[in-house]
């Protein structure tokens, strides 16, 4: 009971981080669900695979709630949309595929230095030059090939690289996050779809999981982000996302100290 009220607890915040900035919430449960499976003494070797795997799987779940709130508002550019989805889903099966075959420090440092990394650029917050725009249909390709490639590794929904790439190409930051919230979900089907796959066969998993998902704390998560998703949205729409964006930026520095000091530690 006090697993599944933690995981209820981790949805309901994942799920206003999603429909407030567009980041999925992955960037909070993957290191939070890391946690929640080490306490329950689940195998060191396969914690991260299942925090990541579960996380993308919940994301799935998360950003179908935020964008629909997003569209309701016509924040969403459902162009950018259809043009970035094929590479979205090629990059997410390689990332998943790959991410599997990659020991759990590799992942844990590429982790860090990707909140890091998305933490200095929300506080810097550089602002584009005004005559760059979105790149044509090919480029967008690629954009979604990088994008689901990263986040498939890093356990994300891509909102942490589609909003500032978006902005950067001056795309106002409300059409960014809901046009991000839409991104979320085919690298969320595509990703929980390769970790499932890839985590089919390994050993040492715990019980209730399907490959690298755990099946218990997907629901938890997932059920409570649902609901939170949309009050998420329309503060996206009520409050200054600026000042919102550099706390957020704050609390991926906090996150990734702590994983940081963890990884130092073992």
């Amino acid at each position: 009971m006090t697993y599944w009220l933690a995981y209820s607890a981790l949805g309901s915040v994942a799920g206003v981080l999603a429909g407030l900035l567009g980041v999925g919430g992955g960037i909070v449960v993957v290191p939070i669900l890391a946690f929640l499976f080490t306490a329950q003494a689940m195998p060191a070797p396969v914690v991260l695979h299942l925090a990541l795997g579960t996380s993308l799987a919940t994301i799935a779940f998360t950003s179908v709630a935020s964008l629909r709130a997003h569209h309701r508002a016509g924040a969403v550019n459902w162009q950018v949309f259809r043009s970035v989805t094929p590479g979205i889903l090629v990059g997410t099966l390689a990332g998943s595929w790959l991410a599997a075959q990659l020991p759990t420090r590799f992942l844990k440092g590429l982790f860090v230095a990707f909140l890091f990394a998305v933490a200095l650029q929300m506080i810097l917050g550089a602002r584009p030059r005004p005559a760059r725009r979105l790149p044509g249909a090919g480029g967008l390709l690629g954009v979604g090939g990088v994008i689901g490639g990263v986040s498939s590794m890093v356990g994300i929904g891509g909102g942490s690289l589609s909003v500032p790439f978006l902005v950067w190409c001056n795309v106002s930051v409300h059409d960014a996050i809901g046009t991000s919230a839409a991104i979320g979900f085919p690298i969320a089907v595509a990703g929980a779809v390769g970790y499932a796959a890839t985590g089919a066969t390994a050993a040492g998993l715990p019980p209730h999981t399907l490959g690298f998902v755990h099946l218990p704390a997907l629901a938890g998560v997932a059920a409570a982000s649902v609901l939170t998703a949309p009050l998420g949205a329309r503060l996206a729409h009520a409050l200054p996302v600026g000042p919102l964006r550099k706390l957020f930026a704050l609390l991926l520095l906090a996150v990734g100290a702590k994983l940081l000091a963890g990884a130092l530690g073992a």
